[in-house]
């Protein structure tokens, strides 16, 4: 398996050359940045003045072809920094790169008429690719290496699998992801737009969003206060001084926004919520009786995205995060990192999520905090996660730097991995802000401080559950959950009396009285993806009861009224 892996990203590296080829051919005044292999595929970065279309994708892609059947040889070769610069004396892009690399002997690979910086490793020739598992898929800008400071290339994606079938498949993939993409289902659901002139990456939540979005608050408020969690809220802005005192100034500054004057000192909108509990805590002396002290928040943070990785609801500059913070003793660190495991599992599962991969992060280059510190805060994560018998892997270096942590990512129904919980060990902070409580023998002692997040944030959590249901939420989250369709005028009235009804037991109705066809509104209630459309007319008036038409299942016949509030009920409580 892993000589396949081997194998394939071998293709991808050597199609990114043969592109570059393709390109070189045509536009031969092209200057060359990079053309690394990627997730699926490749790219390759390039200047050129003129503007790439998607008709000539497809003029490139043929050109690839035809040289592929050439059997182009790729022929490794080790040179001197001084015959490098020679080679690539007419390209800027690579000059730049020769001059940081420390090594005189630099690796080049000939590739037809195409010699590229790189270290490799390539196949052998262009016969071992088949020609029909590649495609190119798109065309877009680069800053050259990722600075906005530096001129903007043009970068071409290609995707590459080892036969057609596997290549069929990624596309039939990618195309039910693209119609299940939550921009679109959040337009077509009219439930949230952003707008440029309020700011790029943040959400104007419409009616319909906001209360999907109240409802999952209320579902979280609610089960943190059952389990234990006191509730706080906190400013949106700081004194610049606390972002100091806490290290997020030093360690977190690049994605931290400018601070703003207000009475000569000088704010920063937040980018966590963390430094406000440590505040809250030393407002009075705690006692170990006290201890743990569960606090929960739905925190708006700020922070600074480049504009090029904004992405709708799942990257954006302003968001709600579900945190908490957890001060416990060392002997209750265990016990709380297993309830929060349990609880965090508990909350993706009502929502339908019941695969996941497990992540244990451990201490990057950039941290704070001792080795003695760090190697008991990620021994106590991996006690947990052995003592629920869960599975997880490593991932080096993957903390933050000011703890270890546990990375829950979901697994959607595409099969598709998003971060979502997140249980954090800090014993820094508590240091920073000098916390502690009162022991048994009257002596101060520092308590340990779990972050956790189990949502992650509202608005991409929010973006995903979109995605993961193609927008048919389930019947508790609907904004809308029925529309009452009367057939003609003459049964508006006993529409009404039905939609007192189900007021009555709180379920969320719309009556639709256009003058339009009740197969017409039934086809826009398929579309608005509606849980259920109760039609209703003379015979139904006479029976008391509705005709039901459930989401995807169709026409469920008729059922008195108060057995479908009985159904709707039961299946809002249970929350299938």
């Amino acid at each position: 398996m892993k000589k396949d892996s081997q194998k394939i990203e071998k293709i991808r590296h050597s199609l990114a050359h043969i592109m570059a080829l393709a390109i070189k051919t045509f536009y031969p005044e092209a200057k060359f940045g990079i053309g690394p292999t990627i997730e699926n595929g490749f790219y390759y970065d390039f200047d050129i003045s003129s503007k790439i279309t998607p008709q000539d994708l497809v003029k490139i892609e043929k050109k690839m072809k035809e040289l592929l059947k050439e059997n182009i040889v790729f022929k490794k070769k080790q040179i001197s920094k001084k015959e490098a610069e020679k080679i690539f004396k007419n390209q800027p892009y690579k000059l730049e790169l020769i001059k940081e690399l420390p090594e005189d002997k630099i690796t080049i690979y000939e590739s037809g008429n195409f010699i590229d910086l790189c270290r490799g490793p390539h196949i052998r020739s262009t016969k071992e690719i088949d020609s029909k598992a590649f495609k190119l898929t798109k065309v877009s800008g680069a800053y050259w290496r990722g600075d906005e400071k530096n001129k903007m290339l043009t970068r071409i994606y290609g995707i590459a699998f080892k036969n057609k079938k596997e290549l069929d498949d990624y596309l039939k993939k990618e195309a039910e992801a693209q119609k299940r993409d939550h921009r679109k289902i959040g337009e077509l659901l009219d439930l949230f737009s952003i707008d440029q002139e309020v700011g790029a990456g943040l959400v104007l939540w419409h009616p319909k969003g906001a209360l999907l979005r109240q409802i999952i608050e209320d579902y979280w408020i609610k089960q943190h206060l059952e389990n234990g969690y006191e509730i706080l809220r906190t400013p949106h802005i700081g004194n610049l001084n606390l972002w100091k005192r806490s290290g997020h100034w030093n360690f977190y500054r690049e994605n931290m926004y400018s601070p703003i004057d207000i009475d000569n000192e000088k704010y920063i909108l937040k980018p966590m919520n963390c430094p406000f509990h440590m505040k809250i805590y030393n407002s009075r002396i705690r006692s170990y009786k006290e201890l743990p002290i569960r606090w929960a928040e739905l925190g708006t943070v700020y922070r600074y995205e480049k504009s090029g990785v904004l992405h709708g609801l799942t990257r954006v500059r302003g968001f709600t995060q579900d945190d908490a913070h957890i001060f416990c003793t060392p002997d209750q660190l265990s016990e709380e990192l297993i309830r929060t495991l349990k609880f965090g599992l508990k909350f993706l599962k009502t929502f339908g999520f019941r695969e996941y991969e497990i992540y244990l992060s451990t201490r990057p280059k950039k941290y704070i905090g001792t080795d003695k510190i760090w190697k008991k805060a990620t021994n106590s994560l991996k006690y947990a996660l052995n003592k629920l018998k869960l599975k997880y892997q490593i991932d080096p270096e993957g903390g933050v730097f000011y703890g270890p942590k546990i990375d829950i990512k979901i697994k959607d129904s595409l099969g598709r991995l998003w971060q979502c919980t997140t249980i954090q060990i800090d014993f820094n902070l508590p240091e920073r802000f000098q916390i502690t409580y009162i022991d048994k023998s009257g002596r101060k002692k520092q308590p340990i401080m779990i972050h956790r997040a189990l949502l992650g944030s509202i608005e991409r959590f929010i973006g995903v559950l979109l995605e993961n249901c193609a927008g048919n939420l389930p019947l508790w989250l609907s904004p809308v959950q029925i529309w009452i369709i009367p057939i003609g005028k003459r049964h508006k009235k006993y529409a009404k009396q039905i939609a007192k009804q189900l007021k009555e037991n709180n379920l969320r109705i719309e009556i639709k009285e256009e003058a339009e066809t009740v197969s017409k509104k039934i086809r826009e209630g398929e579309i608005q993806k509606i849980p259920y459309m109760l039609v209703v007319g003379d015979k139904e008036a006479k029976n008391q009861s509705v005709r039901v038409r459930q989401r995807k299942k169709g026409d469920l016949g008729l059922m008195k009224t108060e057995e479908f509030i009985q159904k709707a009920v039961d299946q809002i409580k249970k929350k299938k």
